[in-house]
């Protein structure tokens, strides 16, 4: 299933919402592009809605790390909101979830993060 996704920005923080597969094809470079964005424009969160994603490859796990390293390195966060239950056991195999703050639902995230 290609990749598709919608941005949104609400004051410093920035939401990306993705549907589809996440395999680090073409779009990969996209959403790492979003973050060099967000980075330069003094953004500090970084919500990834992952509800719509079915299926993360290794090099679409590839893409959340550099995604992750971009923000960190510019004194921000990546979080990820939403995965789905094989989302959510591959977060766990890849010790993502140790590295990632994750949170069960959007409207979760958007609390804390308020």
């Amino acid at each position: 299933m290609k990749l598709t996704y919608q941005t949104e920005q609400k004051e410093t923080t920035h939401f990306l919402y993705i549907q589809g597969d996440l395999i680090g094809d073409d779009v990969g470079p996209k959403l790492v592009e979003i973050v060099t964005n967000s980075v330069n424009d003094k953004i500090k969160k970084f919500v990834i809605d992952l509800k719509e994603v079915r299926y993360i490859s290794s090099s679409g796990i590839g893409v959340l790390i550099t995604m992750l390293t971009k923000m960190r390195n510019s004194g921000g966060e990546v979080y990820l909101t939403s995965p789905s239950e094989h989302v959510k056991k591959l977060l766990i195999i890849t010790k993502l979830n140790n590295i990632f703050t994750v949170f069960d639902t959007l409207e979760e995230a958007k609390e804390k993060l308020a």
